[in-house]
């Protein structure tokens, strides 16, 4: 059975409600988590975020995701109001086989994605065989 460095997911619910340490409402954006044998890579919703406005951290074993959203629209009486107002948060417990100084992240078209690459000795390596 392969070992697998997946993160364990922490939220679960779509909206998250105020914690005593941060005020507003926050949102748990929607992310799709995949390994390689190089790297564990993160792809999460988070439509109206804008690229300065990502706090992005990994710190002990632990990955953190915000994005801060600024109101859009202007203030009116909406007739259907679908769109939430709110910051993205999620944080995940990754294996700690993460090169650090080599993580990076973009954001296209409302998706941030965060890439986590393996240190070498955690990543699959082939043994050859010797014959005498």
């Amino acid at each position: 059975m392969k070992s697998s460095n997946a993160p364990t997911r922490k939220e679960s619910n779509e909206l998250m409600t105020t914690e005593a340490t941060r005020g507003g409402t926050y949102y748990t954006p929607r992310t799709d988590i995949y390994e390689t044998e190089e790297e564990i890579v993160f792809s999460c919703d988070m439509p109206g975020v804008k690229p300065q406005d990502f706090d992005i951290r990994f710190e002990k074993g632990q990955l953190t995701l915000h994005g801060k959203v600024a109101p859009r629209g202007p203030s009116a009486a909406y007739l259907q109001q679908e769109y939430g107002i709110g910051d993205f948060y999620r944080s995940f417990t990754v294996q700690p086989e993460i090169d650090v100084e080599k993580i990076t992240a973009e954001y296209r078209n409302g998706v941030l994605t965060v890439h986590l690459p393996k240190q070498e000795r955690a990543k699959p390596r082939k043994i050859t065989v010797q014959a005498g």
